[in-house]
């Protein structure tokens, strides 16, 4: 089996469930503005009763709309981890690493390792797609898979300068109403992947939601080639 070098982990963000959403906006020094800075993870259903997932990882933010876009590192492997046995290890990872403008995208296979680290799995190509820039593309497989990469409107919505004052007690009336917070991530933008599955492809699991429902367990890294 064909594999590159060891990506050493830099990063980590996890979600559990069929909707549920992870943020992290303010990470190590060492990821900090790099596509190894994941800001936000999404893993759900396109609709009711889907038999498709799609994940959604954001990396780096404050990609401003009147600056050059920011651009994924080719140094950086993006790994979704899925855990189908409720073992909290991965069973399938889906990898993602950018190359002359072209994401290429591998999995789901069953990582070399688990943990932190990992080699890109080159055998188990899932699909590539143009790297967008003002206009999004999207690559649609013949496995009925569907895939993204480029820069996205940062979803994320906080005002973080009264977050500041009130940790800082410099805010005794607390957080603003809604209709007077400021959102300080309007008009900024991350880069993002996203892959819409099949969940044949992921097979059957045998986690649990708070309510019952069958859910993967799923987390996202970021590893830097050594």
């Amino acid at each position: 089996m064909k594999k590159t070098k060891i990506y050493l982990g830099l990063s980590v963000l996890a979600v559990v469930g069929v909707v549920l959403i992870a943020a992290d906006h303010i990470d190590a020094p060492g990821t900090t503005n790099t596509t190894a800075d994941i800001t936000d993870f999404y893993a759900f259903e396109p609709s009711e009763g889907s038999d498709n997932t799609v994940f959604v990882v954001d990396l780096q933010t404050n990609v401003m709309p009147d600056l050059a876009y920011g651009s994924f590192d080719e140094n950086v492997l993006t790994e979704i981890n899925i855990d189908t046995n409720n073992d909290l290890e991965e069973e399938f990872v889906i990898q993602a690493i950018p190359r002359d403008g072209k994401m290429y995208f591998f999995g789901p296979v069953a990582p070399s390792q688990t943990g932190l680290n990992g080699e890109v799995m080159v055998d188990f190509p899932l699909g590539s797609v143009d790297i967008s820039a003002t206009t999004a593309i999207v690559e649609n497989t013949t496995d009925g898979v569907a895939l993204f990469a480029g820069p996205r409107q940062d979803p994320f919505f906080f005002d973080f300068g009264q977050f500041n004052q009130v940790i800082g007690g410099m805010a005794p009336e607390g957080f603003k109403a809604a209709d007077e917070a400021v959102d300080t991530f309007e008009g900024a933008n991350t880069m993002s992947l996203v892959v819409e599955i099949p969940n044949s492809m992921l097979g059957e699991t045998t986690g649990m939601n708070a309510l019952g429902v069958p859910v993967y367990k799923t987390w996202v890294t970021t590893n830097i080639k050594q």
